[in-house]
């Protein structure tokens, strides 16, 4: 479990919300809070799509921010692609220490990788499938599927 001293980061919540699941979001920010303050939190997908409605709903309740990402071709992870450039830019300027990236997907290892290179704390949420190279590159990892809802 997180220590006390954690509580005094400013986190970054970023959700591929594409590969993560709106039953389980819930119990992810509640343990996302306990490394510290969840000063931005953002999903990202292309929110016109009928399948993203359950999800949709999970934004207002938490308070998320949603990043929409229009489907230009098939097969593409536009909201892959996003949610890195974001992370990258939160941080060059300094606004978080720690980064919360909640997906299953081994797309985000060097992310992680990256991120941490500059000190800053990854907290990776994602399913019992995640690829152990993503799992490995964050600081910390959480199976969501161990998280009470």
């Amino acid at each position: 479990m997180p220590s006390l001293l954690s509580k005094q980061q400013k986190l970054a919540v970023l959700i591929d919300a594409e590969n993560a699941s709106p039953a389980r979001l819930r119990a992810i920010l509640r343990r996302a809070a306990c490394y510290g303050e969840l000063a931005i939190k953002r999903a990202y997908a292309d929110w016109s799509l009928p399948r993203m409605q359950r999800f949709k709903a999970m934004l207002l309740r938490h308070a998320i921010e949603p990043v929409q990402l229009f489907s230009y071709s098939r097969g593409k992870n536009a909201a892959d692609i996003a949610l890195s450039l974001d992370a990258m830019d939160l941080m060059h300027m300094g606004q978080v220490t720690g980064v919360c990236l909640v997906s299953s997907d081994s797309d985000f290892t060097p992310v992680a990788i990256r991120l941490r290179r500059d000190d800053l704390r990854v907290y990776g949420f994602g399913d019992r499938q995640t690829p152990t190279a993503f799992v490995a590159a964050c600081s910390a990892f959480i199976f969501t599927d161990t998280l009470a809802t």
